[in-house]
């Protein structure tokens, strides 16, 4: 009975010497897009920062909109996003303390080969959806208030069409990330808005090819935000900071610009430092 006794004390003295290893573990939240995560772009750069400042960085993937909640709503101490207007207005509403670029890639128009609506290899993205729209040839949308769902919005209004009327038949919403709404078009044979990065970084990708790319409006900017702790004071200003000095920084920088599959390098750097 001593013994047992003895055993009991043993491992409870060993989770109280654990306790404060486990309290004093750094981390912050980092609200972020579904392009970010599923490039791989993350997994190759925050074993950088975590080694230099031990501060682990927990990634919540969505779409743009929904990450910029999360920063409203106080969930997250940073948001690294994509949309620049949305961004700003965060910025401008007292959300977020100050919006810093981080890096650029662009969007492109990708499809299937046999190419109803007979876009492939131009650069006019908005002939392009014109032509997809008169064709009624199937596109799968992310319909899920990402920044890459708000830049293919756009363009539909630039274009003079509602997408929404052919909701059910020739333009299925998925509600889903990138990834996810690639497959899709994938299984459907249909076109599909997506930024270069998850593009390049997708396995499933079927008789889907580019079609369209090189437009100016399809320039992809992302940027970064420390969450205003003024707003929420549980916000880790400390170490949400370093995080954002850290990804302008040269260090930071250089860590986005080696991020490569194969020869093809996914995002380009362009903090204002």
């Amino acid at each position: 009975m001593a013994l047992i006794r003895g055993l009991f004390l043993g491992l409870a003295l060993l989770g109280l010497a654990q306790a404060p290893a486990v309290a004093q573990q750094k981390f912050i939240t980092v609200a972020s897009t579904t392009s970010t995560e599923q490039s791989g772009l993350f997994k190759h750069m925050l074993p950088v920062f975590e080694k230099k400042t031990g501060i682990q960085v927990r990634v919540v993937a969505q779409g743009t909109g929904q990450a910029l909640d999360m920063g409203r709503r106080g969930d997250a101490d940073v948001v690294f996003v994509h949309d620049k207007v949305a961004e700003e207005k965060f910025v401008a509403d007292g959300f977020g303390v100050q919006r810093f670029e981080v890096m650029y890639n662009d969007f492109v128009l990708v499809g299937p080969k046999a190419d109803p609506a007979k876009i492939a290899g131009t650069k006019d993205i908005v002939a392009g959806y014109q032509k997809i729209a008169a064709a009624k040839a199937p596109f799968a949308s992310r319909g899920d208030k990402s920044g890459t769902h708000a830049a293919e919005l756009r363009l539909w209004r630039v274009a003079g069409i509602d997408p929404q009327t052919g909701k059910g038949g020739w333009y299925r919403e998925t509600g889903s990330g990138m990834g996810p709404t690639l497959n899709t078009a994938s299984s459907m044979n249909a076109y599909a808005f997506t930024d270069r990065g998850t593009w390049l970084s997708f396995k499933n990708r079927g008789d889907l090819v580019i079609v369209v790319e090189g437009d100016q409006q399809l320039f992809n900017q992302y940027g970064i935000m420390l969450v205003n702790p003024a707003r929420h004071t549980h916000v880790k200003k400390e170490m949400g900071q370093t995080f954002v000095d850290w990804v302008v920084s040269a260090e930071g920088q250089k860590a986005i610009a080696d991020y490569k599959i194969g020869a093809d390098q996914l995002f380009f750097p362009n903090a204002k430092r």
